[in-house]
C-alpha cells in the first residue's frame, strides 16, 4: 500500500562535499556500487586515499566478468561515482574507519556512457520524459520472505497474515531495524507490515523520482538481507518460494509531474473527469496495457516469476485496468479530495526480484508511447476479471500476460519498444541470457515429474 507522500527535495552534492563528509565522518573505505543487467548488485572497495581521484577520473575495472557487460577483448570499464549517492553503511563496523557507498555510472575509458549500464538506461529514458516536459515519480511496494535459513525447503518464522500483529518475534524486530537503517541512510519509509503469506513482509519506500528510487530499491534489498543475516535468518525476494501461497510482488505506483510550469503539478489529475484522470493519464495507462506482454520479461525475468503469475492469487494475470480493484493489472487508487498530487497509476505485475532500473525504464517507455501515439483506453473492468469466463474476457478484449519465461522471451524479442528503451547492446545481452536460463530449466527433471510419472510409467 502507498499513500504517495512525495519526496521532491534533493540535495545536489559535489566532489568537495563528498571529500569533506568522508573526512568529517572518518571514512576509511568506500564501496563503489553498480548493477549488472539482471539487477545483481556489484561492488568493489577503495580506500579514502583514492577517493579524490575516483571522483575526478573514476576507477577502472574488468567488465568482461560482469553479466551483460563487455566482451573479453573490450573489457576495460570505468566506474564513475555519483556524489549524490554518498552514504555511510550503518551496519558496517566503525572501528578503524567508517564504510561508505556510492552508486556509479559505468563508462568506456574515453568517458562515453556504457550502453549496457542499467543505471544509464534509466537516465536515458528519464531524459526522454524530461524533453516531453515530465518528471517521473515512482513508489514500489517490495515484498519479501524471512526464512530460518537458505538450506533445504523454506521454513517460515510465523504463520501471520495480512497486517497481522504477530507476537513479538524476530521478524518484528527485523522489520523495525530495517526501517531504522534505511532512514539512517536517508531513504524515506512510509509503511511496514506483515503481508498475506506466512513470514511474508513489506516495507514501502516514500515516493520520489525514479533514479533515486531505483538506487533506493537496490539499497533496500541489500539492507533487508544484511539485517536478517545479522540475526541468523535468511531474507529472500524470490518471486514464489512457497507453493500454494502468494508470491512476492513489486506493485509500482507511478505518476508524471509537469516540469514546465515553474511549480510541479501532477499531470495525471483532472478534476472534471469522472475518474479524476487526465487524458495524459489515460494514454499512459493505455500504453502500459498495450505493451504489458512484451515488457513482462523485464518486470518478471526469472523462470520462478511465472509461478507467481498464475490465476488464484493476488498477482495479476489478465491485462485490464480498474478503479480500486486489486485483481487487475493496472489499478487506480481512490482519489481523495485535496490530494491531487496523489493521483497515480499502480502497475501490479512486477516482482520484487526484477532489475528496478530496467523495470522503471520500460514502464515509463510504454506509458510515454501511449501518450505520444494517443492510444485509446478501453473502459475499466466492471467486475472481477478472474471470475469471468474465457469467452467473457475475449469478448471484452482482455488478454493475458505470458504464461512462462519462454513465451515472455518470444514476445520481448519482437518488441521495438524494448529495443529502443534498453539499447541494442543490453537488449541483445538480456535476450541471450534469458534463452540460456530457459534452456537450462526445460532440460531439468523435476521432483514433480519423478513423483508423478516415475511410479506409473
Amino acid at each position: 500500500m502507498s499513500t504517495l507522500t512525495k519526496t521532491t527535495s534533493k540535495i545536489t552534492r559535489d566532489k568537495d562535499y563528498v571529500l569533506k563528509m568522508a573526512h568529517d565522518l572518518r571514512v576509511k573505505f568506500i564501496r563503489l556500487w553498480f548493477t549488472d543487467i539482471l539487477g545483481f548488485l556489484k561492488s568493489f572497495a577503495i580506500t579514502v586515499e583514492e577517493l579524490e581521484g575516483a571522483l575526478s577520473e573514476g576507477m577502472g575495472f574488468d567488465g568482461s566478468s560482469i553479466e551483460g557487460f563487455a566482451r573479453i577483448d573490450e573489457s576495460d570499464m570505468i566506474a564513475m561515482p555519483d556524489p549524490n549517492t554518498f552514504c555511510i553503511l550503518p551496519w558496517r563496523p566503525q572501528e578503524g574507519g567508517a564504510v561508505a557507498r556510492m552508486f556509479c555510472n559505468i563508462l568506456y575509458p574515453g568517458g562515453k556512457p556504457f550502453e549496457g549500464d542499467p543505471r544509464w538506461i534509466l537516465k536515458k529514458n528519464l531524459k526522454r520524459a524530461h524533453e516531453m516536459g515530465y518528471t517521473f515519480y515512482v513508489s514500489p511496494e517490495l515484498e519479501f520472505f524471512y526464512f530460518r535459513d537458505q538450506e533445504g525447503a523454506p521454513q517460515a518464522l510465523d504463520q501471520g497474515g495480512y497486517f497481522d500483529l504477530t507476537p513479538l518475534d524476530v521478524a518484528t524486530d527485523l522489520r523495525r531495524e530495517t526501517v531504522l537503517t534505511l532512514e539512517e541512510m536517508g531513504i524515506g519509509v512510509e509503511y511496514s507490515h506483515h503481508e498475506a503469506a506466512p513470514s511474508q513482509h513489506e516495507i514501502d519506500l516514500r515516493y520520489t523520482d525514479a533514479l533515486t528510487m531505483a538506487d533506493s530499491a537496490m539499497t533496500y534489498r541489500l539492507v533487508v538481507k544484511e539485517i536478517a543475516l545479522k540475526s541468523g535468518v535468511y531474507a529472500t525476494f524470490m518471486p514464489k518460494p512457497i507453493q500454494g501461497v502468494n508470491g512476492s510482488g513489486m506493485h509500482t505506483h507511478m505518476s508524471l509531474f509537469s516540469n514546465r510550469s515553474g511549480s510541479e503539478r501532477n499531470v495525471f489529475f483532472d478534476p472534471k473527469d469522472k475518474f479524476h484522470l487526465s487524458v495524459i493519464a489515460k494514454r499512459f495507462i493505455a500504453g502500459l496495457l498495450k505493451h504489458a506482454p512484451e515488457m513482462t520479461l523485464i518486470t518478471n525475468q526469472w523462470v520462478n516469476s511465472y509461478k507467481r503469475l498464475v490465476p488464484g492469487y493476488e498477482a495479476p494475470v489478465y491485462i485490464s485496468w480498474a478503479l480500486r480493484s486489486r485483481s487487475d493489472l493496472v489499478r487506480i487508487p481512490e482519489y481523495k479530495p485535496g490530494r491531487e498530487d496523489s493521483t497515480r497509476v499502480e502497475y501490479r505485475s512486477p516482482d520484487a526480484s526484477c532489475n528496478p532500473y530496467l523495470a522503471f525504464s520500460v514502464m515509463l517507455a510504454a506509458g510515454l508511447d501511449g501518450i505520444e501515439k494517443d492510444y485509446p483506453l478501453p473502459p475499466p473492468s466492471g467486475r472481477n476479471v478472474a471470475e469471468m469466463t474465457d469467452k467473457e474476457r475475449e469478448a471484452a478484449g482482455i488478454g493475458m500476460l505470458p504464461a512462462d519465461l519462454n513465451e515472455a522471451i518470444k514476445l520481448a524479442e519482437k518488441s521495438s519498444l524494448l529495443r529502443k528503451a534498453l539499447s541494442d547492446h543490453l537488449f541483445a545481452k538480456l535476450i541471450e541470457n534469458k534463452k540460456i536460463e530457459w534452456n537450462r530449466y526445460r532440460s531439468q527433471v523435476t521432483d514433480y515429474e519423478l513423483k508423478r510419472y516415475y511410479p506409473i510409467l
